[in-house]
């Protein structure tokens, strides 16, 4: 059988092995001593990782080492959904590999890549938060050693298109263009004129990931929508609950406000706990934002939350596991895949529940 075709066949068997298993059971988040302050306590140790190693001795990509970022905390919506597909790649393929949670803090990211490399994996998944710029000397020093680098979620299109022959990929939405849709969508959807208020709550200070909420701020403007724009601080970042007097604040000195934005999975998911913390019911401010989790289903069934994009993060998570199998076994490029930006609201919100809830979607 020639090599080609082998490469063909494994995929076509990985493929058809997700849809036979259903995407197996919701990995948990890690164990809760990783956790960082604030957050909820963390379930057991998943299925994947108590598996005896011989376990996957038979499986295709054993004996592969790789050291996945899944960006946030442990036990953040966002983040834990991103994990969980990585566990189940994990179970699927056969390597072992060592999550590092980041509290999507940029700086923390390269500090921990730099960490992570000098243990010499066969290859590192990075969330591209950081940016080229601030990535591209480590990554270099990390490829000058033989370790595959891939990203997921945020693109580093510079040290993508420089390494995509041995390997480095993309798996995630197309930022800009997604928070482009987001802002034009709810200027439709919501029916906002010129001269109305928007507040936009994002993270325009960082390179790369910055690019979606530009793309929802410029899509705004457009139309004459006259743009609030705040920064997401470090300590929200981390942990959502921490914006609500910012929240409150912004609300309460601009009671025209028509539109709020959330570039942020975990701020989304508390679009509900922010506008009650506001004095404000269902109806009285329009609210959209990215990614699902069961608050955001819920937020959405009672109508507190009204649109929001849906980027299929798990697959942020598996993809980039099969990348770098793919990668470092049969010697595959890069493949650069867009995980979408469907719109989910409370007309199309009961399809997607049941997976929300399994930890898939």
């Amino acid at each position: 059988m020639s090599f080609k075709k082998f490469g063909w066949l494994v995929i076509g068997a990985m493929i058809i092995g997700i849809l036979i298993s259903g995407c197996g059971q919701a990995a948990a988040p890690p164990p809760a001593e990783k956790a960082q302050p604030q957050q909820e306590a963390a379930a057991p140790q998943t299925e994947a990782q108590a598996e005896p190693a011989q376990a996957d001795a038979g499986k295709w990509c054993s004996g592969v080492k790789i050291i996945f970022f899944p960006g946030g905390p442990p036990g953040g919506v966002f983040a834990t959904t991103v994990y969980n597909g990585a566990v189940q790649a994990e179970k699927d393929l056969g390597p072992t590999v060592e999550y590092v949670w980041s509290d999507w803090d940029p700086e923390k990211m390269v500090r921990q890549f730099t960490e992570g490399a000098a243990t010499k994996p066969d290859g590192m998944a990075i969330m591209g938060h950081p940016g080229d710029d601030a990535f591209g000397p480590v990554v270099d020093d990390a490829e000058a050693q033989g370790i595959i680098v891939t990203s997921q979620n945020t693109t580093l299109p510079v040290l993508e298109e420089k390494y995509k022959s041995g390997g480095f990929g993309y798996v995630g939405a197309e930022l800009y263009s997604a928070g482009y849709s987001l802002g034009k969508e709810s200027i439709k959807r919501f029916g906002l004129k010129s001269g109305d208020r928007a507040m936009v709550w994002g993270l325009l200070s960082q390179p790369g990931r910055g690019q979606r909420t530009k793309g929802v701020v410029d899509a705004l403007e457009e139309e004459g929508i006259v743009v609030d724009y705040l920064e997401i601080d470090s300590a929200t970042n981390a942990d959502s609950s921490a914006g609500t007097p910012t929240f409150t604040g912004y609300v309460a000195s601009h009671p025209d406000v028509k539109l709020v934005v959330t570039d942020h999975g975990a701020l989304t998911a508390t679009l509900e706990t922010y506008l009650k913390a506001a004095g404000k019911g269902p109806d009285d401010i329009n609210a959209a934002g990215f990614d699902l989790s069961t608050a955001t289903v819920e937020a959405i069934k009672g109508g507190w939350t009204d649109l929001v994009i849906d980027q299929q993060q798990w697959l942020q998570g598996y993809l980039p596991i099969l990348q770098i199998c793919l990668a470092k076994k049969f010697s595959f490029s890069g493949l650069h895949i867009d995980t979408g930006s469907g719109f989910a609201h409370k007309d199309n919100v009961d399809i997607l529940a049941d997976l929300v809830n399994q930890g898939i979607r």
